[in-house]
């Protein structure tokens, strides 16, 4: 990853920062693969803009140009949560697999030759599964998002050598607690369990979010959230 530099969270346009991923890979060498990773508290919209950015630069350059990968999938399982004694705080740093999913952001940097297959997390099940997205060898971008991204922690900072580009999502803490409601209600949280998990577990991991905020290479405002693109390939 370049040297973080000093910005400013301007507002950005979600079909500008798809327009400068694109103009960067047509500038790219040929045969290399460009991992942009999107961090930031929980709320953010971390998910949906990646999601619409790969959409985006299918859209121009072809089916399997770029993939998705949610950091999510490398949560632990609930089994192992309950093991380790964190279902209480299930979404903290320490309730994931950092250094899995370091070793398969290195796979992804390295191997240009074969399907990848990459797990994600199932709000509805509450726990990982296993191979839901793919990165083809056509792949030659991929999005990443996640909380720690950032993180000044083993397995973390790893992960975090392998990006080319790393942007910050800002939103107002206003924002982002109601979209975090409506994400706990619409998974069968009541209000008040709602409340409490968010004040909890969501705050102060957002917290420890916002302390890495000085390394990443860009941070962003972004406007308004985009729908997935037409004909996007990501589930």
């Amino acid at each position: 990853m370049r040297t973080p530099e000093e910005t400013s969270p301007t507002p950005s346009q979600p079909a500008q920062l798809a327009a400068d991923l694109l103009a960067t890979l047509r500038t790219a060498r040929p045969g290399g693969r460009l991992l942009l990773g999107l961090v930031g508290p929980p709320g953010a919209g971390k998910s949906v803009l990646a999601r619409y950015l790969v959409g985006e630069v299918e859209r121009a350059e072809g089916p399997g140009s770029a993939a998705y990968v949610p950091m999510d999938g490398f949560h632990l399982s609930n089994a192992q949560l309950d093991r380790l004694g964190l279902r209480d705080r299930k979404g903290a740093p320490a309730s994931f697999d950092a250094f899995g999913y370091a070793a398969l952001l290195a796979r992804l940097a390295a191997d240009r030759f074969h399907d990848i297959y990459v797990p994600d997390f199932d709000r509805d099940l509450d726990e990982p599964v296993a191979a839901r997205h793919l990165v083809g060898p056509n792949a030659r971008l991929v999005v990443t998002e996640g909380n720690y991204l950032a993180a000044d922690a083993p397995g973390w900072s790893q992960a975090r050598e392998l990006l080319r580009e790393l942007w910050y999502l800002e939103v107002d803490d206003a924002v982002r607690d109601a979209r975090l409601l409506r994400r706990h209600r619409g998974h069968g949280r009541t209000p008040e369990a709602a409340r409490a998990w968010i004040d909890s577990n969501d705050q102060p991991n957002g917290a420890y979010v916002e302390l890495s905020r000085s390394r990443c290479t860009r941070v962003l405002r972004v406007a308004e959230l985009p729908l997935p693109a037409v004909g996007s390939s990501v589930p």
